[in-house]
């Protein structure tokens, strides 16, 4: 079981303002957590290879396809732009060099 003074010490250190009853709070759910971690570091994984993703990873991209309902003219997409110049956005320098 874990203290409260160790949970205090990991809300310090995770600058935490946690109340008293959050920290008894705390102790109990933390408490539950490290002896579920004790069960699983007493099963026996050798026998099973290391692995990077449990399960399989499938690509989802698709292709894109612009039907004539969604597209914008030009006019319309930047209707609501702050700055405008003619036909393009115009945006605020974010860098000095090349003035």
């Amino acid at each position: 079981m874990i203290s409260r003074s160790d949970v205090e010490h990991v809300a310090r250190l995770a600058r935490l303002g946690l109340t008293d009853d959050e920290l008894d709070r705390m102790v109990g759910q933390l408490s539950r957590i490290l002896e579920a971690v004790n069960v699983l570091q007493s099963v026996d994984t050798s026998a099973i290879d290391p692995t990077a993703q449990v399960i399989e990873l499938e690509n989802v991209m698709r292709d894109d396809v612009v039907s004539d309902r969604q597209r914008l003219s030009r006019d319309a997409a930047l209707a609501g732009a702050p700055l405008r110049e003619g036909p393009m956005l115009r945006v605020p320098v974010v860098l000095e060099e090349g003035r």
